[in-house]
């Protein structure tokens, strides 16, 4: 019982495609080790309830970054999914796959057979695009993403706000045309949460091929320099479960490089400081660490049209009765329904800032809201140049593991994003705006100088929960490099890592769409298929990229 071809370790957004495709034809037999329960009740997949299950220890790991040395050392929360489906149930349902120049770019840093080109038909085969551009999108894939009304008139008049301003729009910023103000997509299906446990797992456990057992994941075994299986914890007593063919890593960019590490497999200094054996000495185990920040711009409103409207006890009521009986109403969106991808500056080919659109001013957590009608954007620069990494804590595997992002640790940084704090106030003062445009709550009109948006941003950004990098993809020949271009773990045999802690550098956007497609992609190598034909689909670059930034 406690052997499979295949042993995964996790079930969220990789895991879940592996699993899925790995079992698909019935001839290989699959175990997911997941560490989290069940993903049932409406906290999970009721959409709009999204800011509950970040903040429940019972679907996260309750992760907390080291103090940020730049940001006044605050210490900042990095929630990642303990739970059937991992991160894809804890998330905001945000599908952004990633601009066509981010995998070009992991190409050139040595991820061969990764550029747009090969990974847009993994795109497309695991989508099903309702409202997506033809040709561009998925038809028949397990993952459904879809748009939202946008009923609130808000939603056009921040879309037609940057076409004010000068900027380009989109009718599908995951389509040809990556860059722009445009409607945002959601991984929502039937007015439910579209988690990868939905699309992909569930299905795959139909299968007699493929089993989940829960259990809390200690450490690979690895006999003579090969993966021969992992040792676990179920109910308190240790057990091994093998693999006769593979492990498979797919556990975070927490927790792949922490298993790595407990294994042998990392910094060798490192690991014979906690007395752990050296299997293999790959310094880049937990170096590379890259996440998102993002702060929230704040505009009251001055109709009440806003969700202001619906934070009270009734409202949510009303909302939670509609949406479990009906599956229809507010309670069917994450609400983000409108967004933007643009370029920060003239020589930036591709855009390196991301609006998400609110109608409502609240925190992302839903604790803090403003005590009055308003609207926000949520605002990052995407490109950070800042690099942290993740270190094991002690050799227990029940310690959790050291994270240090360091945050905004490059000073051009704070050049960006005091760019942002301009170009957005410059966006909500477009005429489209003007029947709503209210006072400025956040950061408040007083907050001019780069002295004052820079103390504004040290107390104010916060991650936007996209870590990955921490076991980079890269030539094999590249020290540094964790993985292979077909995920292999460089100097052990019959192992893989394939999540978002192999991305050679963060996508523009939100990771569990690139995530998902790294489970589909990585599946194909291991079976030794032949990778899916590449794309000779040409996506729209700005004309004016080199003189504008719009």
């Amino acid at each position: 019982m406690d052997q499979a071809d295949y042993v995964i370790i996790g079930s969220g957004s990789a895991g879940s495609a592996m699993a899925y495709r790995l079992s698909e034809d019935g001839k290989h037999s699959v175990i997911v080790l997941e560490a989290g329960g069940s993903d049932a009740g409406p906290f999970i997949q009721m959409p709009a309830a999204l800011a509950y299950p970040m903040n429940m220890r019972r679907y996260e790991w309750g992760y907390t970054g080291e103090p940020e040395p730049h940001l006044n050392n605050r210490v900042m929360i990095a929630p990642r999914g303990k739970v059937i489906g991992g991160s894809s149930s804890i998330n905001g349902m945000v599908y952004v796959r990633g601009h066509a120049e981010d995998f070009n770019r992991w190409e050139e840093m040595g991820a061969q057979g990764w550029a747009y080109a090969d990974v847009l038909p993994y795109f497309k085969r695991m989508e099903t695009s309702h409202g997506g551009r033809q040709g561009w999108r998925g038809e028949d894939g397990p993952l459904h993403v879809r748009r939202g009304s946008a009923v609130n008139p808000l939603f056009s008049a921040f879309i037609e706000a940057g076409q004010q301003a000068g900027f380009e729009a989109t009718d599908d910023y995951n389509g040809q045309k990556g860059e722009g103000f445009g409607l945002m997509e959601q991984t929502i299906h039937n007015g439910r949460r579209w988690s990868a446990a939905n699309a992909y797992l569930r299905p795959a456990l139909k299968r007699p091929n493929c089993r989940l057992i829960r259990c809390f994941a200690r450490k690979v075994i690895v006999e003579n320099g090969v993966a021969t299986g992992v040792e676990v914890d179920i109910g308190g007593q240790r057990h091994v479960i093998s693999a006769s063919k593979e492990v498979i890593i797919a556990a975070s960019a927490f927790n792949s490089p922490k298993l790595l590490m407990l294994s042998g497999i990392g910094p060798a200094a490192e690991l014979q400081q906690h007395g752990i054996p050296v299997v293999a000495d790959r310094p880049g185990v937990g170096r590379n660490l890259q996440d998102h920040l993002e702060y929230y711009m704040q505009q009251e409103c001055t109709q009440p049209i806003t969700l202001y409207s619906h934070l009270n006890l009734l409202s949510k009521g009303l909302i939670g009765a509609q949406w479990l009986f009906l599956k229809r109403g507010l309670g069917t969106s994450n609400q983000f329904e409108a967004c933007a991808f643009i370029r920060s500056a003239p020589g930036v080919k591709w855009p390196d800032i991301q609006y998400h659109f609110l109608p409502v001013a609240i925190s992302y957590n839903g604790k803090s809201a403003a005590k009055a009608h308003g609207f926000q954007a949520h605002v990052g620069y995407n490109m950070s140049k800042s690099r942290g990494h993740v270190t094991l804590r002690s050799g227990n595997p029940e310690d959790a593991p050291v994270i240090r992002f360091n945050y905004m640790s490059d000073p051009d940084d704070w050049v960006k994003f005091r760019h942002t704090v301009r170009l957005t106030r410059e966006i909500f003062a477009q005429k489209a705006f003007d029947p709503y445009r209210g006072p400025e709550i956040s950061p408040g009109a007083q907050v001019q100088s780069d002295e004052q948006i820079d103390a504004f941003l040290a107390e104010h950004l916060e991650g936007a929960y996209h870590p990955c990098g921490t076991c980079k993809m890269g030539a094999a020949s590249d020290r540094m490099a964790v993985v292979d271009p077909q995920t292999r773990v460089i100097g052990v045999e019959r192992l893989r890592v394939a999540d978002s802690s192999i991305f050679p550098h963060v996508t523009y956007g939100n990771l569990n769409g690139p995530s998902i497609m790294t489970g589909e992609k990585a599946a194909d190598h291991i079976l030794g298929r032949q990778p899916l034909a590449r794309s000779n689909l040409e996506p729209w670059i700005n004309p004016r990229w080199e003189t504008s930034d719009r």
